[in-house]
């Protein structure tokens, strides 16, 4: 919008007119939301609304330690599964018990950590006879 508005013309009409103009040659279309439904408008306000709306798009997420580390448990599990060698599993269980280990010495904030230590042996043995090693 470069042009300044006519005097004699009221601000509102002006205004409208820009839009329909805008409208009319497309320069709404390649807008990011353009054709989709507005948000929500009826949650209460929340200061931090971009914020989380940023951080939902980028896909993160702030978990207090204790559970970012029983996620990474998890994570581990997974790896271990998907493993193509003994040597890796081993690796991936020391990485995560050296990680438990230090969490178990100072516990970490938030919610209990409820994990112990892996079983080095025990998971070798399970991972080999899955695959038919054994």
């Amino acid at each position: 919008m470069t042009e300044r508005k006519p005097p004699g013309v009221s601000f509102e009409s002006f205004v409208d007119k820009q839009i329909r103009e805008a409208a009319e040659r497309g320069d709404f279309r390649s807008l990011p939301g353009f054709g989709k439904p507005l948000a929500d408008d009826s949650a209460p306000y929340d200061e931090l609304w971009w914020i989380k709306g940023k951080m939902h798009r980028e896909g993160a997420a702030v978990l207090p330690p204790s559970l970012a580390l029983r996620k990474a448990a998890e994570d581990a599990e997974a790896e271990i599964a998907a493993a193509v060698s003994e040597s890796r599993v081993r690796r991936i269980l020391g990485e995560i018990n050296t990680r438990i280990a230090e969490a178990l010495a100072r516990p970490p904030a938030g919610p209990p950590l409820g994990l112990g230590l892996f079983d080095v042996e025990e998971t070798v043995t399970r991972w080999k006879k899955d695959r038919g090693l054994t």
